[in-house]
């Protein structure tokens, strides 16, 4: 099913103010409120917490909402392959109103131990698992963005027992561009597509991940197949996606629906690869309505 909005949609952004961050900017927008707030942790924000716990030998950090108490699954949110959970704070405040939202830091990125070599997906997904484990969470409504989307996907696929719906929010990679140089092209278009305020969270997300570890996860991104995955979830499954998005062209954005059975496709109007981050409501809303259960269900 596609459903392609025409503008804003749904203001689900309780949680989002906070004494002394000031208010943030409309959804839609990346401002300097949603900067502030993005950059807090490991301090609390805005309802946000920071945990650090021990996963697979390494100190993992988690931003965390406070359980809302509705007896819905909880969402986690994966982040992508030069970034952190910084990023995912505007959707993880939108959605926090309604469900419990996980964001770990993966090995190597944000505020997590940093290993000595950089995790390709299948470690990232075996990772991820464990980390469940840790929680004593799943089934789980899993969004992974990007490099992150590829994986949850692994994660669906491998481990169904642990995925109650997934949301691939511009999943990379595109096999017609599927090497660095490729996807650092795309990359460089979208940065002029993005807010700017995005920025500084991107400086400090390299700089704590290290430069090295940025290329050779990229290396990993372009090796791995995604499509052997996509095949194999069962779970329900929306595709989210910018419609001004590089990284994600049109073409690439039809063969994931396709391959993924019986999903579900959001577009969203003039957002560009960071869809969760500048368009945390209609993300949100569609993610609602995916664990909403039909009347009678």
């Amino acid at each position: 099913m596609s459903l392609t909005r025409s503008g804003p949609a749904g203001t689900g952004a309780a949680g989002f103010g906070a004494a002394g961050f000031g208010a943030v900017s409309a959804p839609g927008r990346f401002g300097v409120a949603e900067l502030r707030l993005a950059l807090a942790a490991p301090r609390p924000a805005a309802g946000l917490t920071s945990e650090f716990r021990l996963v697979d030998g390494l100190r993992t950090h988690t931003r965390r909402s406070a359980d809302p108490g509705a007896g819905v699954p909880p969402v986690v949110l994966v982040h992508g392959l030069a970034v952190s959970h910084r990023y995912l704070t505007p959707l993880a405040l939108t959605l926090s109103a309604t469900h419990p939202v996980y964001v770990p830091d993966l090995p190597g990125f944000g505020l997590t131990e940093r290993p000595g070599t950089a995790y390709d997906v299948s470690r990232h997904a075996a990772h991820l698992a464990a980390w469940l484990a840790a929680y004593r969470l799943g089934p789980v409504c899993l969004l992974g963005h990007s490099f992150g989307a590829e994986v949850a996907a692994r994660l669906a696929a491998d481990r169904p027992d642990l995925v109650h719906a997934l949301v691939l929010a511009g999943p990379t990679s595109d096999p017609a561009a599927r090497s660095r140089l490729g996807q650092f092209g795309r990359w460089l278009v979208d940065t002029l597509r993005e807010a700017p305020l995005q920025a500084p969270i991107l400086l400090r997300d390299v700089r704590d991940a290290r430069p090295w570890r940025v290329y050779a996860s990229l290396t990993h991104s372009v090796r791995n197949a995604i499509e052997a995955d996509l095949v194999q979830v069962t779970a329900p499954t929306l595709v989210v996606f910018g419609d001004r998005d590089p990284v994600v062209p049109p073409a690439w954005r039809r063969q994931v629906a396709r391959l993924v059975p019986a999903a579900r496709t959001v577009t969203v109007p003039a957002a560009a690869h960071n869809v969760a981050t500048t368009a945390p409501a209609q993300v949100a809303d569609a993610i609602r309505a995916l664990l909403t259960p039909a009347p009678g269900g």
